[in-house]
């Protein structure tokens, strides 16, 4: 292992860097050995001796690890994955259910919601360009490896929502105002939208949504905390949305 190699490494971490090199960092046995399953292309893996074999793989020791690592606690191995480019068909969005991120920026919130979107099977999720970065080490790791299976796409979300409305795809975001999930009749296909963990949804995005929805307390009466982190939320509309049968 080289000092270029601890750099790059570390450039990966920032996402100009990753931009730049067109690559990530992904670490531990178990997600390396699903990237390794996957058609992601890995460029590099440092792994202790006998975790694995291969002309990619370099042996290297625990001190070396701890200076290659970007976790707090030191993976056993770290691989150097190119990014993969997924083509979205804007003219077919939403024909079966897919989520919307509206500047979600929390990295865990993000990789919770790209796991739960691989619990759901729903295979894609279009992120608004100030949502965080999918590729981000914290995210790839709080994916558990779901990242490997959901295409994410970063659109410009009012205008390609937008249009799939005028097609007649239900878009749906929850609001305070909105009509209970549990109640409401929701229909096959469609997008999900949710919004900014402070903010909630933009009002350019807002006007693109088609119907409200409002995750309801119980007792409904009971004042109640005001409101649900976005990826429990995200959990919660998701399985009743499954739960009906949605595809």
């Amino acid at each position: 292992m080289t000092r270029s190699d601890i750099q790059l490494v570390r450039s990966l971490s920032d996402k100009r860097g990753r931009s730049e090199h067109g690559l990530f960092v992904a670490e531990g046995a178990k997600l390396i050995g699903e990237l390794r399953r996957s058609n992601l292309r890995i460029r590099r893996i440092f792994a202790t001796e006998g975790l694995f074999e291969g002309p990619e793989v370099e042996c290297v020791t625990e001190k070396e690890m701890e200076r290659l690592s970007l976790l707090k606690t030191p993976s056993n191995s770290l691989a150097i994955v190119e990014i993969p480019r997924y083509r979205l068909d804007a003219a077919h969005v939403g024909q079966r259910l897919t989520l919307a991120l509206d500047d979600v920026q929390n990295p865990g919130n993000l990789g919770t919601i790209i796991r739960l979107a691989d619990w759901f099977g729903i295979g894609e999720i279009l992120c608004s360009p100030a949502t965080a970065d999918c590729f981000n080490p914290k995210v790839v790791q709080a994916t558990m490896g779901a990242i490997l299976r959901v295409r994410v796409h970063y659109v410009e979300l009012a205008p390609l929502l937008a249009q799939a409305a005028a097609r007649g795809v239900p878009v749906y975001g929850t609001f305070l105002e909105g009509e209970n999930l549990y109640d409401a009749q929701l229909t096959d296909g469609g997008i999900i939208v949710m919004g900014n963990e402070g903010r909630g949804v933009r009002p350019d995005v807002a006007q693109t949504v088609t119907r409200k929805l409002f995750i309801p307390p119980f007792p409904a009466d009971r004042r109640a905390s005001e409101s649900l982190n976005v990826a429990m939320a995200t959990g919660v509309v998701c399985a009743e949305f499954r739960r009906r049968g949605i595809r």
